[in-house]
């Protein structure tokens, strides 16, 4: 049977919508169909709906979500406007599909809830690792694992550009107002105030952000392998010039989590969830997104009487991003709840305030 394509507006036209959400659209045509394109920048609205042949074209996204044929909007803009943005397009009855972060406070989460259950739609969090073919096995394999004793979380990784530049041609133009960037910059300082207690000043303050970015993914997909911690034994941060690295422990009462996150200016990629038991390990192993067929691997170790097994299982070439918009299709279809959900989202705010209150 026939499907029937869900029209998508997309707000914000930068690398993630260039190299990951146009493309994935693109070759998902019997789901999806781009309708409307909106960046804060002029001439790459016109370059990008030139080149993917959408009419629709905005630089004002309360225009995009008033475009009456739409079905879902995609938030792929800066994470300090995804919270107006959403509102505004479940507002209009769209259903919302936003990357991660959510937004970066309680306030906002809330807000989002508050009005996506007034106008009965859907929003969608874009937390792919979750989606990921090796992590949902994973989530099967811990599941049979008789008493976990340990988990380690890492996520190192260099400049994204070092994998996009050879990889994926990207645009960008010089042509975003003085004014906007401005708004931007106080926009995030107003935020993170609100979300940390802390002033900008602080050497802490921007540690929250680089929480929300890279380590949203990390804690996120711990959640749903291992649920919540009940708290953080302790946390240190080092910050040098070109490179941030924290580490954390997690108290999950008969174990503990640790975990470690940093950037650097290497040209690698070192993102895995590994879990232990007596005589088990399993690991999923991520690559960078932005090359998005790069297989993720599941690792599984185990010991039955004198034979050690080691087992390296690809469950499938399709990437983490396919997986999630096809989810994202059947959600919206066949009238489902996604697993990452607003609500979902909270938890992880929750999670960033442990580590904050044990760096502080």
């Amino acid at each position: 049977m026939a499907r029937t394509a869900l029209n998508v507006g997309m707000i914000g036209l930068g690398e993630v919508a260039q190299v990951i959400h146009l493309p994935v659209l693109q070759s998902l045509a019997d789901r999806f169909r781009v309708t409307a394109l909106c960046d804060i920048s002029p001439r790459l609205v016109e370059h990008l709906g030139q080149q993917y042949n959408v009419e629709n074209r905005y630089t004002n996204m309360a225009d995009l979500v008033k475009q009456p044929d739409i079905d879902v909007v995609f938030i792929l803009n800066s994470d300090e406007y995804h919270a107006e943005c959403a509102i505004e397009a479940i507002r209009h009855g769209k259903h919302v599909f936003m990357e991660k972060p959510m937004c970066l406070t309680a306030a906002e989460a809330d807000a989002i809830i508050t009005e996506r259950d007034r106008h009965n739609v859907t929003v969608m969090v874009g937390y792919m690792r979750r989606y990921a073919a090796s992590f949902t096995e994973l989530v099967k394999e811990i599941g049979g694992l008789d008493q976990i004793a340990y988990a380690r979380v890492r996520d190192i990784i260099g400049p994204n550009g070092y994998f996009i530049r050879p990889t994926s041609p990207t645009v960008a133009f010089d042509d975003i107002p003085k004014s906007a960037k401005a708004d931007r910059a106080a926009r995030s300082e107003r935020l993170g105030i609100e979300a940390t207690g802390l002033e900008p000043s602080s050497p802490l303050f921007g540690v929250y952000r680089f929480l929300t970015g890279l380590g949203s993914h990390d804690l996120s997909a711990m959640r749903e392998a291992l649920g919540m911690p009940l708290g953080v034994v302790g946390a240190k941060v080092t910050q040098q010039p070109g490179s941030i690295f924290l580490t954390a422990i997690f108290d999950y009462g008969r174990f503990s989590v640790t975990y470690e996150t940093g950037m650097d200016q290497q040209g690698r990629f070192d993102a895995h969830i590994e879990v232990y038991a007596s005589r088990k390990s399993v690991k999923v192993q991520y690559d960078t997104p932005y090359i998005r067929h790069l297989p993720t691997k599941l690792f599984i170790n185990e010991t039955e009487g004198e034979q050690y097994k080691e087992s390296v299982i690809r469950p499938t070439l399709t990437d983490p991003y396919t997986l999630e918009l096809n989810e994202l299709y059947e959600v919206l279809t066949e009238k489902k709840t996604p697993k990452t959900t607003p609500e979902d989202y909270k938890n992880d705010l929750r999670i960033f305030g442990m580590i904050m209150d044990s760096l502080k």
